[in-house]
C-alpha cells in the first residue's frame, strides 16, 4: 500500500468536512471488506482514508412514515438479525443472511457495500426490487437517489467527490404483496451468484390479478438491473405458467452478462429466464397468501 492520511471523525459534519477537503483523493472506510483488498492490490491508492465507524447516528434500523430506514453503518449481520426487518421486510433479512460468511457479514456495512457498486452483490438486487432509495450527503447539502439509478457502471456509484451514503429507505410493501430472493450458486455458499433475482408482486383486490410487479437482476450486467420489460408482462395478468415464462423471456433481453468462471454469457442469459420464473412463482404465492390473510 502507499502512504496515506488516516482520519477518524466522530460526527457526520466532521466527516463531510474532511471529504470536502480531500475531494477525489479521499476514500471512506467502514467495514473495509472490499476497500482494503483493493488497496492491497493497488487498484485504489487514496491520499486520505476516512473511517466513519465512530460517526454517530448512522447505525440505526427504524420504521418511520410507512418506510424502513437503514443507516449506512448497519452491518449485514445486524440487518440479517433485525427483528424489525424480519417482521416488516423478511425477504431483505433473508437476503443479507445469504451474503458470504458470517465473518464478512459482521464487518460489511450497508452503505459501504452500495458505495462499492459491485454488480455481483446480493443486497442491491433485493433493495432495487423493494424500490429502495439512497440518501447522499455532502458538506452543505443532501440528495436522494432511487437505488435503481445509483449504479452508473461497473464499480461506479453515483457519488461525487465529497459525498457519503448515509441512509437507505424502503417503502413497506402494500397489502396483498409478496417478495422473494433467489440465486444460483456455481460452487459454495460464499461465492458470488451466477444469477440472482429478486421479485415483488402486488395483487389487485380480487387476490388473483397482478397490479404491480418489480424484478431486479444481479450478476448479469455491469450493474444490478431493474427488469422493467419483464415486470410489465405481468400487469393485469392472472398467475399462469405461460405468463411467467413470457416474463422470463423478456428478462433475457434485458441482461448483458459477461462470461467468467461462474458461467458463459449464453448460460447466464438462459439461467436468467429460469430464475425469474422461480422468483416470480415464490413472490406470487406469497402475495396470494397475504391476500387471503387480509380477508
Amino acid at each position: 500500500m502507499n502512504a496515506f492520511d488516516y482520519r477518524a471523525p466522530r460526527t457526520l459534519d466532521e466527516a463531510l468536512a474532511i471529504l470536502q477537503e480531500y475531494g477525489d483523493d479521499a476514500r471512506v472506510i467502514a467495514g473495509g471488506t472490499a476497500l482494503v483488498t483493493m488497496m492491497r492490490q493497488r487498484l485504489m491508492q487514496p491520499r486520505c482514508l476516512v473511517s466513519v465507524r465512530d460517526v454517530e447516528g448512522l447505525g440505526r434500523i427504524e420504521a418511520r412514515n410507512g418506510a424502513v430506514r437503514l443507516g449506512a453503518l448497519v452491518t449485514h449481520r445486524e440487518a440479517e438479525t433485525s427483528p424489525l426487518l424480519q417482521e416488516r421486510l423478511p425477504v431483505l433479512a433473508e437476503t443479507f443472511r445469504r451474503v458470504g460468511t458470517i465473518r464478512i457479514r459482521n464487518m460489511a456495512t450497508v452503505g459501504g457495500a452500495l458505495a462499492h457498486a459491485d454488480p455481483n452483490q446480493d443486497p442491491p438486487v433485493t433493495l432495487i426490487a423493494l424500490d429502495a432509495s439512497v440518501e447522499i450527503q455532502r458538506a452543505g447539502g443532501r440528495r436522494e437517489v432511487p437505488l435503481a439509478a445509483f449504479f452508473r457502471d461497473y464499480y461506479e456509484p453515483a457519488l461525487e467527490p465529497g459525498e457519503l451514503v448515509t441512509t437507505v429507505t424502503l417503502p413497506l410493501l402494500p397489502p396483498a404483496s409478496g417478495a422473494s430472493f433467489i440465486k444460483f450458486l456455481p460452487r459454495t455458499a460464499d461465492d458470488y451468484a451466477t444469477v440472482a433475482v429478486a421479485a415483488t408482486v402486488t395483487l389487485e383486490p380480487d387476490g388473483e390479478r397482478c397490479r404491480e410487479a418489480r424484478i431486479a437482476l444481479g450478476s448479469v450486467g455491469m450493474t444490478p438491473l431493474r427488469g422493467r420489460a419483464a415486470a410489465a408482462v405481468l400487469t393485469g395478468q392472472r398467475f399462469a405458467e405461460r405468463v411467467l415464462e413470457a416474463a422470463g423471456d423478456a428478462a433475457k433481453g434485458e441482461v448483458d452478462p459477461l462470461s467468467d468462471h461462474r458461467g458463459s454469457a449464453v448460460y447466464k442469459r438462459e439461467m436468467t429466464a429460469v430464475m425469474v420464473v422461480r422468483a416470480l412463482t415464490q413472490a406470487w404465492d406469497a402475495a396470494r397468501a397475504s391476500a387471503r390473510g387480509a380477508r
